[in-house]
């Protein structure tokens, strides 16, 4: 008996030793990335950096002339020659637009090993087809700036983005670029597995395009399908499928902006029997603090929505909605840090 303790002790100790030595040699096999950022994007990159020891924040000086064109200064230059660079992007205006496109074309000629631009929200999304002659569809043309970012040492540009509007826009960027195309969905099924009673969780769409987009990483839920309905000069939501009654309902979408299909879906779940109702969207947009109109206080929606969660791909409504029920954020940090592996 005692011959066979000792032989299965060594083997558990050889076990854990090979164990061991396949999460070092994992951890020396990782790239080391040096992550520039935009002015906006700093507490994003700052929670980027703070998830792997091999991400290297860098700095740039963003200052701009008396004309107001950008005078621009890449920090450590020569430092990077050779290494992983990544930079973190956000195009929240047309205004900040210039300024970051102009360190992007530049970063991959600085003979860097790679580049990746991280843009978590692609902002001319929704504006992806042409509905008569004379519709500039945006969309595209934000993908052919992207799709001309110079080639690096190591190769065509990676291009990280999260839940772009429609799934069809993958194929507006050029060969010259490799887009990486992400979800803030595992964010959202890990928070609902904190949440009381998840039996009774149920996702919503609230409308077809948001199904097809998200319904199979969700598929593990009920679901309950809304749909927009045409009646005169008004466009009214309908349940068309599914039984909110007695759930907790969970609308999801990748965006908002003023939020009224999300309160119009609300009022029908509701209507409808629903217990309670929770909003996720990956990019919480909201133009014109529309989020306000969402916000626990006396104006009518007040316990409307139990949660809404957004992610911080839109650093500007982050820092407006602070902390304010029913807001959370879940932070793209990690799965942005993943990423950069890949």
């Amino acid at each position: 008996m005692s011959e066979n303790n000792a032989a299965n002790n060594n083997n558990i100790i050889m076990e854990k030793n090979l164990i061991c030595k396949d999460a070092i040699v994992s951890e020396l096999q990782k790239k080391k990335v040096h992550l520039f950022y935009c002015l906006e994007c700093e507490e994003l990159a700052r929670n980027i950096a703070a998830e792997s020891d091999h991400i290297t924040l860098q700095s740039i000086n963003w200052r701009s002339f008396a004309d107001g064109f950008p005078n621009l200064f890449i920090n450590n230059a020569h430092e990077i020659r050779g290494q992983h660079v990544a930079f973190l992007a956000s195009f929240s205006s047309p205004a900040v637009i210039f300024e970051q496109i102009s360190v992007i074309y530049l970063l991959p000629r600085l003979f860097v090993a790679s580049f990746t631009l991280v843009l978590p929200f692609f902002p001319t999304g929704s504006f992806e087809r042409m509905e008569e002659e004379g519709d500039v569809a945006t969309a595209f043309t934000m993908a052919r700036i992207v799709s001309n970012i110079p080639i690096s040492r190591g190769g065509p540009t990676s291009v990280v983005i999260y839940d772009i509007h429609a799934l069809q826009e993958r194929f507006y960027f050029a060969d010259q670029v490799l887009p990486l195309f992400e979800t803030g969905i595992p964010l959202l099924t890990k928070r609902l597995q904190q949440l009381p009673e998840t039996e009774k969780v149920i996702v919503a769409f609230p409308d077809d395009g948001a199904w097809k987009r998200f319904h199979k990483l969700l598929d593990h839920y009920p679901t309950v399908v809304c749909t927009k309905v045409r009646e005169g000069d008004k466009r009214i939501v309908r349940l068309k499928e599914g039984n909110p009654a007695g759930c907790h309902v969970v609308i999801v979408d990748d965006l908002v902006q003023s939020g009224g299909t999300l309160i119009e879906c609300q009022k029908v779940l509701a209507a409808h029997g629903a217990a309670k109702v929770s909003a996720y969207v990956t990019h919480g947009v909201f133009p014109n603090s529309s989020w306000e109109r969402f916000t626990h206080k006396n104006n009518g929606l007040e316990e409307a929505f139990a949660y809404f969660w957004i992610t911080d791909s839109c650093p500007q409504t982050v820092k407006a909605i602070g902390n304010k029920a029913p807001f959370e954020v879940l932070s793209l940090a990690g799965s942005i840090a993943d990423a950069l592996q890949i």
